[in-house]
């Protein structure tokens, strides 16, 4: 009997480490933290409001906000590199019309292939046999 084995599940899930937050979303937190602990402590208390609070914002989105299933941040960063690609494609032709047509009148050189037939390889009438039967009857033992 073949062995059975377990096969993964849920592969797509994330491990959690505090109630519904993953380990993810735990470290994208922290940094936040301490960075809006920090502006907290550089900038005047309006300065702070005004730089602060969409930067809390920016990075609660960063961590709980999924788009098709994925993490904000794999979004940002397919966008930015769909807006990095050319959004226009141009054939850098470099050929001339004339060297076209030039190319296109010259006629393919001709191959010429030869067939040769391989000599038969003497067989026993057992093993003809097994062939024709092995085959389903497609192969035609040459007499």
């Amino acid at each position: 009997m073949p062995e059975q084995y377990v096969v993964p599940q849920f592969i797509d899930s994330e491990d959690k480490i505090f109630g519904p937050v993953t380990a993810r979303q735990f470290i994208i937190l922290m940094v936040v933290a301490l960075m809006e602990f920090l502006l907290f402590k550089l900038l005047s208390f309006v300065f702070f409001l005004l730089i602060g609070i969409p930067f809390l914002a920016l990075g609660g989105t960063i961590a709980f906000t999924k788009i098709n299933g994925q993490p904000f941040h794999f979004f940002i960063l397919n966008a930015v590199q769909t807006f990095k690609k050319p959004g226009l494609r141009v054939w850098d032709k470099t050929v001339t019309d004339t060297q076209l047509r030039d190319y296109m009148a010259k006629a393919p050189p001709l191959v010429l292939t030869r067939f040769e037939h391989k000599a038969y390889a003497g067989t026993s009438r057992i093993e003809e046999l097994a062939l024709v039967v092995n085959t389903g009857g497609v192969y035609k033992p040459e007499e």
